[in-house]
């Protein structure tokens, strides 16, 4: 078999029709990569010609010690079950990094580990990926452990709801009842979506950014966003959904509703009043304190709309979520609110658009991304979890993080290194 650097025409279709496909192993991402100092490689072992393994590996230069790191983002493209062409493909890309002064190689593997259900839990005779594991664990690869909790690279732990072959109305239904409730009354409230474009990508940045200081994160600059839109957008990869709430639609249908009853309380009296219809006196004073009371919670929601339309205007921005669109999926990547507009819970319904998406347009899934493996009610992310699982779906376990180690001397210095960066920049965030 021969190793090559593949064309990104080669890389494209191998990575296009892969089952592990995923938007971190495209040519684009590999482009995106390079604002963060990333140098990105299409590598490939072919067998008479015909491509059966590839990767986007990452190179980055280590500071002082000059020695690279390397990552292949989401894993090698390869069947990890093939212990053969796993083993010649390691072999062959250990030999290319330390050929380009690497001192390891990176991978998260975009295969899950044991098949689980809604709970987290294991489905007996489910999918079993402990061969792959351990056939990594052959050839030499560190294995990071099965953690429970966020200390990857990228989450070991997602929830997915499967969309293929499924009707929105079949989805509908398997949510819980909270979720369909909040959507609809979502709907109700004229909060609508639409995809933005490269002009519009600061209202997102100012979502992100207002999210970030209310949840401690370092939200990254407009300046990545805006590579990210021209790396990804024009392979379809990158959409972002804003949810607004349309407040003028939404006084003339609270309008609408409070002249309704309204009426059913008039025609009610009328009825009453002049002996048309014999009715019951408890019966009657019941339904009309009823109608009196609809129309008390009517009036008092124009009033509060009335005041949001004075002071944010017709059209006010509540949220947002930026999606990758790409192999199997549709994935939820990043997304906020602003806290202001918090009880309007705009990302259920962001959320639901991104699932209609990939219901309509044919894709697998809808991956709400990253959770916990702790499924304890303790959990500080639990709510988290719930929400997602709102939507119904299954729990997914990857398989987890591995470094393919090539110099340990060097592997262990930049190790020592790096855990003592951390503790110093801990120290300084805690000051």
């Amino acid at each position: 078999m021969e190793f090559v650097e593949l064309t990104k025409k080669e890389f494209d279709k191998f990575e296009e029709n892969h089952e592990q496909s995923s938007f971190n192993q495209t040519s684009a991402w590999g482009e995106l990569k390079k604002c963060n100092g990333w140098t990105p490689m299409l590598l490939g072992l072919k067998d008479k010609k015909k491509v059966v393994a590839a990767t986007l590996l990452l190179a980055k230069e280590l500071p002082i010690i000059h020695k690279k790191m390397f990552y292949a983002p989401r894993g090698f493209l390869i069947d990890y079950k093939n212990y053969d062409l796993l083993g010649e493909f390691t072999s062959k890309i250990k030999e290319y990094a330390k050929k380009n002064k690497g001192i390891f190689i990176k991978i998260d593997p975009y295969i899950p580990y044991k098949e689980r259900d809604i709970d987290g839990k294991i489905v007996e005779n489910g999918i079993d990926n402990e061969d792959a594991y351990k056939n990594l664990l052959k050839l030499g690869y560190h294995h990071f452990g099965f953690n429970v909790m966020q200390e990857t690279l990228q989450p070991r732990w997602i929830f997915v709801t499967d969309t293929e072959n499924k009707t929105v109305d079949e989805i509908m239904k398997g949510m819980d009842s909270k979720t369909r409730q909040i959507i609809r009354k979502n709907e109700r409230l004229c909060i609508k979506t639409r995809e933005i474009g490269y002009d519009e990508l600061d209202k997102f940045k100012d979502i992100m950014q207002r999210t970030g200081d209310r949840r401690k994160f370092i939200d990254r600059p407009l300046s990545y966003y805006q590579e990210m839109y021209k790396s990804l957008s024009p392979d379809g990869i990158l959409k972002i959904l804003l949810a607004e709430l349309h407040t003028k639609e939404l006084l003339k249908n609270l309008n609408h509703e409070k002249d309704s009853y309204q009426k059913e309380y008039d025609e009610r009296k009328h009825k009453h009043d002049d002996g048309i219809n014999k009715m019951n006196e408890k019966k009657y004073e019941s339904k009309q304190k009823e109608t009196e009371k609809n129309i008390e919670r009517v009036e008092k929601k124009i009033k509060e709309i009335k005041e949001l339309n004075k002071k944010h205007g017709d059209v006010i921005l509540l949220g947002g979520i930026l999606f990758l669109v790409h192999g199997n999926e549709v994935l939820s990547l990043v997304g906020g609110s602003y806290e202001e507009f918090m009880e309007f819970q705009s990302a259920y319904t962001v959320h639901w658009e991104g699932c209609k998406y990939a219901i309509e347009n044919g894709y697998k899934r809808y991956n709400f991304y990253g959770i916990t493996g702790d499924f304890r009610e303790e959990n500080p992310l639990y709510g988290l979890y719930l929400f997602k699982r709102g939507y119904g779906g299954r729990v997914v376990e990857l398989i987890g993080e591995f470094d393919l180690v090539i110099s340990k001397f060097w592997y262990h210095t930049y190790k020592c290194a790096f855990s003592l960066y951390h503790k110093i920049k801990n120290i300084k965030n805690r000051d």
